[in-house]
């Protein structure tokens, strides 16, 4: 982390503890990054050098260079490859400059109406394969005159620099749920071209974490125009990874298995889902680490 924390932030719910996972990560998964980074302790250290210097380079770039974990936060995504963490690193950057009202001032304590209403959280546990797997709910639960998608978009930006703070997380990468049940009409007229071209600017080039997936379940007819947006602006990759499953379970379950997932969606998990709220209570012990976050980037004219 950025901060320094006395204790790591957690949250006891029943027998499970809510926290962020940044210890080391399992063989297992020490063995994908090894396998699928390129991970080794030789090429990690002379990739964060290399890193390093071209961002020294960058004077208009204000950067926690000293942070060996931040830097190896920026490589992982890009198979530890110096100038592609690079290139990252300046589209991270750019992408908030480009975007200055949604990031300006974000933070939990800022935006707890999106948690509050539940629509956005992240399951407790992993996938079989690790990763992260946050659920969106845009239809019944979306009270879309009381939370804008601007708050939803700002709730994930918050969710994934959470993630990526965690070495799983950086390695075995994150899916996504997006559950459209109850998607109304009124609903769909509150997408526009520019908001979907900034979620796929944000998927394809900003984003420092594998997002592997994007699951979408039961969505209506009407749904098809939402997704007409944002069509225009995917490129190959991400489209592949988009897979549309309908209220079809046994489809979701060839890519998640339904040990790691809640009863709605045909599964067996006996962890209680954790409500947006109670992520917002962690996350909200993490303020100080997002105004860190916040503190780096494109210096201001």
């Amino acid at each position: 982390m950025l901060t320094d924390m006395e204790q790591m932030p957690s949250l006891k719910l029943g027998d499970f503890v809510l926290q962020f996972e940044l210890g080391p990560p399992t063989p297992e998964i020490q063995e994908v990054a090894k396998k699928e980074l390129r991970e080794t302790p030789e090429v990690q250290k002379k990739a964060v050098e290399e890193l390093k210097e071209l961002l020294k380079k960058d004077t208009d770039l204000k950067c926690p260079l000293h942070n060996e974990s931040w830097l190896i936060r920026f490589l992982r995504p890009c198979k530890y490859y110096p100038e592609s963490a690079h290139k990252l690193v300046r589209e991270y950057y750019s992408f908030k400059v480009k975007h200055a009202n949604v990031y300006e001032g974000l933070k939990p304590s800022n935006e707890k109406n999106i948690f509050e209403h539940n629509i956005l959280t992240v399951l407790p546990n992993r996938d079989q394969n690790g990763r992260r797997i946050l659920i969106i709910e845009l239809g019944k639960k979306w009270k879309h005159n009381k939370v804008s998608l601007d708050e939803v978009f700002k709730g994930c930006v918050l969710y994934l620099e959470a993630a990526m703070l965690e070495p799983t997380s950086q390695i075995a990468g994150a899916v996504v749920i997006f559950d459209m049940d109850g998607l109304s009409l009124q609903q769909t007229w509150q997408f526009t071209p520019p908001f979907a071209k900034r979620i796929v600017d944000w998927l394809q080039d900003a984003v420092p974490l594998r997002i592997k997936n994007i699951h979408i379940v039961n969505q209506p007819y009407v749904f098809n125009m939402v997704f007409a947006l944002f069509k225009p602006f995917l490129r190959q990759k991400l489209k592949d990874r988009i897979i549309f499953h309908g209220t079809d379970r046994k489809s979701l379950h060839k890519y998640l298995s339904p040990k790691c997932l809640p009863e709605c969606y045909g599964g067996t998990l006996s962890i209680p889902r954790v409500t947006g709220a109670q992520w917002l209570e962690l996350l909200l012990m993490c303020d100080k680490e997002y105004e860190a976050i916040n503190s780096y980037g494109f210096n201001k004219n």
